[in-house]
């Protein structure tokens, strides 16, 4: 029943609504892949950034469209971000995947503490 297509379209739905609202439905998807169905998590992770992909440009569409432009703080990050990705890309054979996937919880660990404490103005 959980790899049935109605209720895969079902949960691929409610990951996007959350990711629109920007709960981190691409995190909740790898869980969903890995704990739930059993996926591996390079075949999770590939995935989620197919699922990242539209759902960025939704939301980056709509923001637009609401007036919300990025400044120019936000391309450097942008820039920094892609080029950090590539250079981590090529580094990670060279690297523990054991330490970097405890890194990767301590920090979703810390962005849900954030979250749970941010206050909205």
């Amino acid at each position: 029943m959980l790899e049935s297509f109605p209720f895969s379209l079902l949960v691929g739905t409610l990951l996007g609504f959350l990711s629109g609202l920007g709960v981190g439905g691409g995190s909740l998807l790898i869980l969903w892949l890995t704990l739930v169905l059993g996926w591996d998590q390079a075949s999770a992770g590939s995935v989620n950034l197919l699922f990242f992909l539209p759902a960025a440009a939704i939301a980056c569409f709509f923001r637009w469209k609401r007036g919300l432009r990025p400044g120019k703080e936000l391309l450097w990050a942008a820039a920094a971000g892609c080029v950090c990705a590539w250079l981590f890309s090529r580094l990670r054979f060279r690297m523990d995947t054991g330490l970097l996937r405890k890194l990767f919880g301590v920090l979703l660990l810390a962005t849900g503490v954030k979250e749970l404490m941010y206050q909205a103005n």
